[in-house]
Order: C-alpha cells, then structure tokens, then sequence
C-alpha cells in the first residue's frame, strides 16, 4: 500500500484578512478577503470565490438540510495581494534594524 507523504509547510506569504484578487481560473477577476490560509496544502479560502453546491443532510433537530452553498479552497498561485495605493501586486520582505519582518508592495514599497 501507498504511504501518504506529508508536505512541509510552504512559505506564504499571505495571511488571513488580506485583500486578494483571483488571477487565473473561473472566478479570474474578482475582488476579496483571505478568510483561511492552508500553508500545508498551498491553499486559500477566499469569500464568494469558488463556491460551490453541496447537498447536506439534516442533521439533527435544528440543523436543516438541502443545497448548500460553501466556498472551496483556491491555490494560493491563482490568488494576488493587492495594494491600496497601486492593485494587485508581488510582495517583498523588508528586515527592520531590530530584526522583524515586514511585508512591503514591490511596486510602491509600501507596508502592507
């Protein structure tokens, strides 16, 4: 039998509640916040993209059942941050003197 491997965690750089634009696929476009990040998937889930129908079953007294629409995780390739000042754009690492990191636009530099 196949062993499933696990992966390490990838470096994001994008984190929850930043404000992302899809670049590729169906949703291509579209304008929104990272709700979840899946480091070890290489994954994001993003608000009213890629949502799809799944049909649930009631289960128990108060939880009702039918058609449900659920966002699915996008690849975090087909997702872009975007700047305030200047769009969508690549992100780049800044080290202060006392050693953090900061996230800066390529484009402007500013922080994000």
């Amino acid at each position: 039998m196949a062993r499933k491997t696990q992966t390490a965690p990838r470096k994001v750089r994008i984190r929850e509640g930043d404000k992302v634009m899809v670049i590729a696929g169906k949703d291509r476009g579209k304008e929104s916040r990272v709700t979840r990040v899946f480091p070890r998937q290489g994954k994001v889930l993003v608000e009213g993209v890629n949502t799809v129908k799944r049909h649930e079953k009631p289960r128990g007294q108060t939880m009702q059942g039918g058609i449900i629409e659920r966002d699915m995780p996008i690849d975090i390739s087909n997702v872009m941050i975007v700047c305030d000042d200047c769009g969508p754009t690549r992100i780049g690492m800044k080290v202060e003197a006392d050693g953090t990191k900061k996230r800066i636009c390529r484009k402007c530099g500013d922080e994000l």
